[in-house]
């Protein structure tokens, strides 16, 4: 074998492998640190160069202040007592249908239905509903609902169990259901808003004793939010893993309890609560001042009239329409608002609402004329003949009692009336008294001169109970004993049928009889203000049927936020504030 040959220009490496290895390890981390380095300007010029938004992000608690304690968590109960149980309900139940901004029924819990011969209602109930507790929605929860007014034993909700009564309730499928009327009423899908209980719960329960029954501590809705913590001070509401709906971005609404409206302002100064469940008009001016807090309006689905009594032996000039229309002239409507509720009013021309589909624009309305009411009441032979600042007629002054309940807004808007009515010899005499009182010791036996009441109207525009004359005595709520026979009439054609644009018609007719007869004055339309912290955003206030409704999209509500590309925000996300 042949020996290796060197050549004599070659030289031998005295370079340790330790050395070599140092060396190239030098030119690793040299190059590690000029990527680092390249990275790190890219990605300052990236932050540089690519816009950035603020969006919604999940997380934060909402605190509202509302005044008063929950008594009723029961879908079947809640609307007959205080805010606070009309505010839970809303959110923890649902029913077959609900109210759409104009009062129309829509589908909820209900996929769809038919209505055969004014008379049979059909109802699809949607598959995929389920209660707080995991379990599906049922049409068996339909019937065991409404099956509790058909209990002999049920005596507290008449209205309902009048109807209910006489209704015949069929299940068809798994899915479907048929009410069957015994004659055609068109206000009757207004009954199938009210929330569902769940039977699986309640069944063992004797229908008498729902109401104060121990389950309603712990109640199971179908609502976005369900209970999760109640206690004496607050009850603690968050978003159900087996709603449908949109899911919210805040982790939870906790209603704190407050024992009344001016404890809410003076706990949102002390940092307790982020929003007001309602502003009354003393507070407002406050309000309106602080940067942290904003206040929203809407008009609430309710009005005030002054009804007169028309049979009252003691007041016969209230027969005379030409004293009523007089009456309604003499109304300084905007006048009153603002001074009695701070402005927080809508001057009304029906009894009817201006969102309803039912509502006449072109209603012959009265506007302040001190002028005009002078006029009428001198032709009617009303004068001063003594001098005394009261007119009289045959020895007899125009003068009577104005009755309200008690409630110190109430008080001060007759107070306001009776002011206006001073300045054309008329002499009003407010008279609040104890709202128990006036229901059943002077409304109801119709024993009142005139009264100022306020009416809700969040159902079917149907004013049959109210004016119809079968309803003047009897237990009825026509206390004034407003008889016209074709009112009469239309009432009873428009409350048998079911077309909309004929209804409409027939109301719009109704409307004009009732301004010229002015059995009542209709004096506003309440408006409710909310006021929410600044720290909640994308807070909006619908049109208002009633005050429970202003979490209509409580969903889209959001506290916390996080950055995110301006070309990556989500098509879905609510709108972020100006300037972020």
């Amino acid at each position: 074998m042949q020996a290796p040959h060197f050549s004599s220009s070659s030289t031998l490496s005295t370079e340790s492998p330790t050395a070599a290895l140092g060396k190239h390890l030098r030119w690793q981390v040299a190059l590690a640190c000029a990527g680092i380095f390249a990275l790190t300007i890219l990605l300052g010029y990236s932050t540089y160069s690519v816009a950035t938004v603020l969006v919604p992000d999940h997380g934060g608690v909402f605190r509202e202040g509302v005044a008063g304690n929950p008594r009723y968590l029961n879908p079947l109960y809640c609307e007959d007592n205080s805010p606070v149980d009309e505010d839970l309900c809303a959110l923890l139940y649902r029913g077959l249908t609900k109210k759409d901004k104009n009062g129309r029924v829509v589908a909820d819990l209900a996929l769809d239905w038919t209505i055969t011969d004014g008379k049979i209602y059909t109802f699809r109930l949607r598959t995929d509903q389920f209660w707080h507790d995991g379990r599906s929605v049922t049409i068996d929860d339909v019937l065991f609902t409404f099956g509790i007014f058909q209990d002999p034993n049920v005596q507290n909700k008449p209205d309902l169990t009048r109807l209910w009564r006489s209704v015949k309730m069929e299940k068809l499928s798994e899915d479907t259901v048929r009410f069957t009327l015994s004659e055609p009423l068109s206000s009757f899908l207004d009954t199938t808003v009210l929330g569902l209980l769940p039977k699986h719960i309640y069944a063992n329960t004797p229908a008498e004793e729902l109401a104060n029954s121990p389950l309603n501590g712990t109640p199971i809705g179908t609502g976005p939010l369900m209970v999760t913590q109640m206690a004496a001070d607050h009850i603690r509401l968050e978003p159900s893993p087996y709603y449908n709906g949109p899911k919210p971005y805040l982790s939870a609404l906790e209603l704190r309890f407050y024992p009344d409206h001016p404890s809410l302002f003076t706990a949102f100064v002390n940092g307790e609560i982020d929003g007001i469940s309602r502003i009354l008009p003393s507070d407002l001016p406050a309000v309106v001042k602080r940067d942290d807090l904003r206040p929203m309006s809407a008009v609430e689905s309710k009005y005030l009239e002054l009804i007169f009594n028309l049979e009252n032996p003691n007041a016969p000039f209230f027969k005379d329409t030409s004293v009523r229309q007089a009456l309604s002239y003499a109304l300084d409507r905007k006048g009153i608002i603002d001074r009695a509720v701070a402005g927080q009013g809508i001057p009304a021309d029906s009894i009817m609402l201006p969102e309803s589909w039912a509502y006449n624009p072109n209603t012959p309305d009265y506007a302040y004329s001190v002028e005009r009411a002078n006029q009428l009441l001198d032709q009617a032979g009303w004068v001063d003949s003594n001098g005394d600042g009261v007119r009289d007629k045959n020895g007899a002054p125009l003068q009577f009692l104005l009755h309200t309940n008690d409630d110190s807004t109430h008080a001060d808007v007759i107070r306001q009336v009776a002011l206006e009515w001073e300045k054309i010899g008329v002499r009003a005499v407010p008279t609040p008294v104890n709202l128990g009182i006036l229901l059943g010791d002077i409304l109801t036996p119709r024993s009142f001169d005139m009264a100022l009441i306020e009416l809700e109207v969040t159902g079917d525009p149907d004013p049959y109970s109210l004016w119809h004359s079968t309803q003047a005595e009897g237990g009825g709520y026509n206390f004034g004993g407003w008889r016209n026979q074709e009112a009469d009439q239309i009432m009873e054609q428009a409350r048998a049928i079911v077309d909309e644009a004929e209804r409409q018609r027939l109301y719009w007719r109704f409307q004009e009889i009732f301004a010229e007869e002015l059995p009542a004055l209709p004096l506003y339309y309440p408006v409710y203000t909310y006021a929410v912290s600044t720290r909640v955003q994308n807070v909006q206030i619908p049109s208002l049927r009633q005050p429970s409704e202003r979490f209509a999209n409580f969903a889209d509500w959001y506290i916390v936020t996080r950055r995110v590309p301006a070309n990556q925000v989500p098509t879905d996300a609510p709108p972020t504030p100006p300037g972020q």
